[in-house]
């Protein structure tokens, strides 16, 4: 007997078992990919160091992992909420939403900033026990202040997202970004005011566009079958665009502060931190066809289930882009030639 379904509906409806629920598949796919996503900071630091002669901290593949964790947990909440926002926007959009991620993130994030906390209270060195660990320490230095105050934030974050008011995480997470963009540019450096705002904006720019995708992504499965769905993806595929903009500007500003317009092309396969600059900047390359791809096909067939393909491998390469952005903070500075 042959089924007499919509394509689009059928599309839909792929992955879920017989009872209505969502099936096993997608859940073993994302960790998969979790786990594929975890070796290139693990992995990435010797294969980006390999004939350059330039020497790696101390467990590196450790510390880019951590930034990786601790960047998609900022990812996760801070597009829930712009993703909602979009949404409560949308006309007629119905009352069904996915369950929050957000307390796992903050507990994610919270883990990852305490792990890296306790690096800079050895020295930047990995404690191999509690004693090594100087507590008292961190409130005497300049990157144990700013590490202390990742670790409240995101427990501060996690308990907003348990609380009545969960739109009242975007204090403590916007403390953790600007923690992460005064540690990117610590007081010595030359122009560190610029270079912290630099990185503040492609941070939060960064993180609404990947995790904002996601949050777009889950909540068409509770929308299915709504032409709110179509909207939705409209109104996120516009700010998405001027998200690309700015990630861009902030991104060629930022590389041309640390690598000088006529040593760029040689530090970009010299040196790991311009070989791993050199990756991300392909991906995101690859993430913007995939937008394109997905909103090509958006405006032929104005149907959710035709761009969930190209979303869906756009929401992997953002992924894939967040742990090589953690790599990036492990490996060293490229080199100021004068």
């Amino acid at each position: 007997m042959t089924s007499t379904r919509p394509v689009s509906e059928a599309s839909a409806t792929a992955g879920a078992s017989a009872d209505g629920r969502p099936g096993k598949g997608p859940a073993v796919a994302v960790l998969v990919l979790v786990a594929l996503g975890a070796l290139i900071p693990l992995l990435g630091p010797s294969a980006a160091l390999h004939g350059t002669g330039e020497a790696a901290a101390p467990a590196t593949g450790g510390i880019a992992l951590l930034r990786t964790v601790l960047f998609g947990a900022l990812c996760v909440p801070v597009g829930e909420l712009f993703a909602d926002r979009l949404a409560a926007r949308v006309p007629g959009a119905p009352a069904g939403a996915p369950r929050t991620w957000a307390p796992y993130a903050a507990a994610a994030g919270f883990l990852a900033a305490l792990a890296l906390a306790s690096v800079v209270a050895t020295g930047n060195l990995v404690p191999h026990g509690l004693a090594q660990i100087d507590v008292g320490g961190l409130y005497r230095s300049y990157d144990g202040r700013l590490a202390l105050l990742e670790v409240d934030a995101f427990a501060v974050a996690g308990l907003c997202a348990l609380s009545r008011r969960p739109g009242s995480q975007v204090v403590p997470l916007a403390a953790v970004a600007v923690a992460e963009a005064l540690r990117a540019h610590p007081p010595a450096e030359h122009g560190a005011s610029t270079g912290s705002a630099l990185t503040l904006v492609h941070l939060t720019c960064a993180a609404l566009w990947a995790g904002g995708l996601l949050r777009v992504l889950r909540t068409l499965g509770p929308w299915r079958g709504s032409a709110a769905g179509t909207a939705l993806l409209g109104r996120y595929a516009r700010v998405a665009a001027v998200l690309l903009a700015v990630i861009t500007a902030t991104g060629v500003w930022s590389t041309l502060r640390r690598m000088p317009a006529d040593t760029v092309l040689d530090q970009l396969t010299t040196t790991a931190y311009g070989r791993a600059l050199l990756a991300k900047v392909l991906l995101v390359a690859a993430v913007v066809l995939l937008a394109l791809w997905a909103r090509i096909r958006l405006r032929r067939a104005p149907d959710p289930p035709a761009v969930a393909s190209p979303a869906r491998a756009e929401a992997v390469a953002l992924g894939v882009v967040v742990a090589v952005s953690g790599l990036l903070t492990a490996l060293p500075l490229p080199i100021r030639w004068s």
